[in-house]
């Protein structure tokens, strides 16, 4: 796991690769390097930061240089050995055990025909010196950033957006229709960038520059197709054996090199990972993580921490326990910093705080259990909408008295919150709309009305493209399951969008890589090829993973009530950062900008200190999207909405 970065005719390359990669050293501490060569009347220039995982020896090294190919490459392939015997078979003779090799010897076999064998995570850039191409590649799922941008003739590219910003002097424009997105869902869609001219190499893509000045692209897989070809498999009677698929998936995933721990919330996702990895590596090492028992209190959040215990006996697993109770004053900044673009999930801060503790244990590697919800319909959301369906049965009358009695209730008191009142609303919100819309609405942060409420009026018509773009990704499919819709919207949206991405860029910044065995290829084909009912049955989420999990783990972990890897907003926004949310509502710059409306935040902040809705979540971006804000602008004044 490492950092990448390079410009192919940039002005000023080498300078300019120099600082990409020196911005990116946190992602890589454990050697650097950089490559250069003239290309007509410029150069390509490549840089590295390296983690070393597997073959800690120089070997390892990049750029890789061999016969005329050049490799920067961020990622892991865990069949690497296969294709390894594969091209020894073939005659090729390997230098070292990195899978950096193999991944040059495999380009230079099969080229952009390699891709879709690749078994892994990964972004990099392949120059070859005797055509002037350089190729850049990013993995099936978009488990790797990569983004880049191009001038002219001219592209630069790098591991994360903040390099690019770093070597472009400020020149960079924030795209306030990004920013739209970002209030919407809480994170920046994979398919937008927070910068005007910069964007993110779509998953499982490859862009090519060639030397007279062409740019083209393909794609080499898509997560579309693999769901049709699910579908077909389903109806066959082919069912996976997704235990087996499972176990397979966990094993390779402890190809390393050096120590591997897990994530263990003591939910099933990561207990599931954890049991297996325990086979495999008998003592190996997890964490996890409770809160300041007053939060847990008031946010009622489930006690998670003894179900991880229960895990960890059983299992021989040596648990190290982290308490959160941290100075999210301090924390809120550094992890805007570090998260490249405006991202509101908490859990951010969890993964951030438990991939420092790992390392400063000496721990490197970690295994988590994100994915799996997706892929399986785990979320309550996914319940909530097929319950919905049902509801819409439920005669007129009787809906709208119910509306108006749950809308009267508080989701909180001085003390204390209510979860279930919480739910009910969020449920209610959505639960009379039509299929694409109620799913938007049951995982995003406002209804069209809302964010327009919120917004400058000129950004107005941005709401309805980014709401139509979450309809066109939606609908982008022929599948006639109405779970395994839901489940591929999520794969292609949320799971790239925000889960892959916080964990990429929290985890990177304590300079730890985070692997993620349900998000495998071959996994999710697997999950695809599992019907909508065998996934959510009764109101049991997840059950097809269930099932193959009680081989492993004991009945209670399997089917205990899902918990949460988040954290105590509403605790924290009552009392750590309420003076902070009255100075961004008051005198920010979203609001002194134009982008955001006073009088729409401060009812939000009014009914949300009444307890009668809960917008902490709501909350916590509008404060991560101020601090990402004063970063993008302190540079230019030329970033107001009016300009957009």
């Amino acid at each position: 796991m490492c950092g990448i970065a390079g410009t192919y005719r940039w002005p000023d390359g080498k300078a300019v690769t120099d600082r990409l990669t020196e911005t990116l050293a946190h992602r890589g501490p454990d050697g650097s390097g950089r490559y250069g060569h003239p290309l007509g009347d410029g150069e390509v220039q490549l840089g590295h930061r390296r983690l070393a995982i597997v073959d800690l020896s120089e070997t390892g090294a990049q750029p890789m240089v061999a016969d005329g190919l050049v490799l920067t490459y961020n990622g892991e392939l865990y069949n690497a050995p296969e294709l390894r015997a594969e091209l020894e078979a073939a005659g090729v003779r390997f230098r070292g055990t990195s899978d950096t090799e193999v991944l040059l010897e495999a380009w230079r076999r099969w080229g952009t025909d390699c891709l879709p064998r690749l078994r892994g995570m990964f972004a990099f850039g392949v120059f070859d010196e005797r055509t002037g191409d350089l190729v850049l590649a990013r993995d099936q799922l978009g488990i790797k950033p990569l983004f880049l941008l191009r001038r002219g003739e001219g592209l630069v590219f790098a591991s994360e957006l903040k390099a690019l910003a770093a070597v472009t002097g400020g020149s960079l424009e924030v795209d306030h229709a990004a920013l739209v997105a970002s209030l919407l869902y809480y994170w920046v869609p994979d398919s937008r960038c927070a910068f005007r001219e910069a964007e993110k190499l779509p998953p499982g893509s490859w862009l090519r520059c060639r030397a007279d000045g062409r740019v083209e692209r393909g794609r080499f897989w898509n997560l579309r197709d693999v769901a049709a070809e699910g579908r077909e498999r389903a109806l066959s009677g082919e069912l996976p054996d997704l235990a087996a698929v499972v176990e397979e998936s966990t094993r390779r995933h402890l190809l390393s090199d050096v120590p591997v721990a897990t994530f263990l919330s003591g939910g099933l996702d990561s207990s599931y990972l954890t049991a297996l990895a325990a086979r495999d590596r008998p003592g190996i090492s997890a964490y996890t993580i409770g809160f300041r028992a007053e939060d847990a209190r008031f946010e009622a959040m489930p006690d998670d921490l003894r179900y991880a215990r229960q895990v960890a006996e059983r299992f021989g697993v040596d648990l190290h326990e982290i308490e959160i109770a941290p100075d999210v004053l301090d924390l809120l900044p550094q992890m805007t910093h570090h998260l490249d673009e405006p991202i509101g999930d908490p859990a951010a801060i969890n993964t951030f705080l438990i991939c420092s503790a790992a390392r400063e244990a000496g721990v490197k590697v970690m295994l988590s259990g994100m994915g799996a919800d997706e892929l399986f319909a785990g979320y309550r959301k996914h319940l909530a909408n097929r319950m919905a369906l049902r509801y819409q049965r439920v005669p007129r009358p009787l809906r709208r008295g119910l509306s108006a009695a749950v809308d009267r209730l508080p989701v909180a008191t001085a003390r204390r919150g209510y979860r279930s009142v919480r739910f009910a609303k969020r449920f209610l919100s959505f639960a009379d709309l039509p299929e694409e819309t109620a799913f938007r609405r049951s995982y995003t942060m406002y209804d069209r009305d809302d964010l327009l409420a919120l917004i400058d009026p000129d950004l107005a018509g941005t709401v309805d493209d980014v709401l139509t773009e979450h309809a066109d990704v939606y609908e982008d499919n022929d599948l006639d399951d109405f779970v395994n819709r839901m489940c591929l919207g999520d794969s292609r949206m949320f799971l790239p969008g925000l889960n892959l991405a916080y964990t990429d860029r929290s985890s990177m910044a304590a300079s730890t890589e985070v692997r993620v065995p349900y998000v495998d290829v071959e996994v999710v084909r697997a999950a695809f090829a599992v019907p909508g009912d065998r996934k959510i049955v009764g109101r049991q989420g997840k059950a097809v993973l269930k099932e193959a999990a009680t081989s492993v783990l004991p009945r209670e972990i399997v089917y205990r009530p899902k918990g949460l890897f988040s954290a105590p907003l509403r605790a924290w926004m009552s009392r750590d950062l309420a003076p902070l949310v009255r100075e961004v509502v008051n005198d920010g710059e979203l609001v002194r900008s134009g982008l955001l409306r006073r009088d729409a935040l401060a009812r939000m902040v009014a009914a949300d200190a009444a307890g009668q809705q809960d917008y902490s979540k709501h909350l916590w971006h509008v404060l991560t999207l101020e601090y990402w804000y004063r970063g993008a602008t302190s540079a230019s004044g030329r970033n107001s909405p009016s300009q957009a």
